[in-house]
């Protein structure tokens, strides 16, 4: 496969500012967008917000909370990630903990058409996530083509 970005992230996939009531709120905000553009089906958002109850997505990061909510690869049909960067932070579950809350101001929801690719991805947004003064820069972005351009440099999927 070859490493080329661009076909993860598109500019009108993006919501910044974002404003949510909570986590189902977000998902349900992103799913549509995905649904819209063709890369989801109807499925997808019910079983985004069924296995985000089951296996929360919220990450403990030191400056600005993130979720990579997602579902299983039935629900999509083509690969995409839609970005939700939101004025208030909302609570998502901790991941590996989801009794703990976690207020989440960037949103990644991931549509993942390849199981194996799945992985690959999570650990590279949680790698990118880890970059001292990322997520800052990501939530103070002006635009969505300045968030394309981060992610685009940060997040490598082979």
């Amino acid at each position: 496969m070859n490493n080329d970005n661009s076909q993860w992230f598109y500019e009108d996939l993006i919501l910044t500012p974002m404003e949510a009531q909570n986590a189902v709120d977000a998902i349900t905000q992103l799913g549509t967008l995905l649904q819209k553009g063709g890369f989801v089906k109807e499925s997808f958002i019910p079983a985004v917000i069924k296995r985000e109850q089951e296996f929360a997505t919220g990450l403990p990061t030191a400056e600005v909370g993130v979720a990579i909510p997602h579902t299983d690869v039935e629900h999509v049909l083509k690969q995409a990630i839609a970005i939700g960067v939101l004025k208030n932070p909302v609570e998502f579950g901790e991941m590996g903990n989801p009794g703990n809350m976690i207020p989440v101001q960037i949103v990644c929801l991931l549509a993942v058409a390849k199981s194996e690719i799945l992985v690959k991805i999570l650990q590279s947004l949680v790698q990118m996530f880890q970059t001292p003064g990322l997520l800052k820069q990501i939530a103070q972005a002006k635009d969505a083509s300045q968030i394309i351009k981060i992610f685009r440099q940060y997040c490598q999927v082979e």
